[in-house]
């Protein structure tokens, strides 16, 4: 059995970069948290001005809930955003060798 073999260099650069989701899982997170901060700090259940109805704590949480998360998760973005713009600027070069082996008969 005779073996072939093929090897080629090339470089690369190499760098880091953050994962979006997490942000974004982080951002969505804090939203849940403000919002219910805002929840039990304004819902007290009175009279609205504007409607003339009365709100439940729960209905005031999703309200906010619909401004929060979607604020959060744009504030994650963000951060994410600068940290690889950061990151960017942070890269290496590397050199890549793969080599191939054939087998022949």
């Amino acid at each position: 059995m005779a073996e072939h073999s093929e090897t080629h260099v090339e470089s690369a650069e190499l760098r880091r970069t953050p994962r979006f989701a997490a942000f974004f899982a982080v951002g969505a997170a804090l939203g849940i948290l403000v919002a219910l901060i805002l929840t039990f700090a304004f819902g007290d259940g009175a009279i609205s001005e504007s409607t003339g109805a009365r709100y439940s704590q729960s209905q005031v949480f999703g309200f906010l809930l619909l401004w929060c998360v979607p604020a959060g998760v744009a504030l994650g973005a963000v951060v994410a955003l600068v940290f690889d713009r950061v990151l960017s600027k942070r890269h290496r070069t590397v050199r890549i060798e793969r080599e191939r082996v054939e087998e022949t008969d």
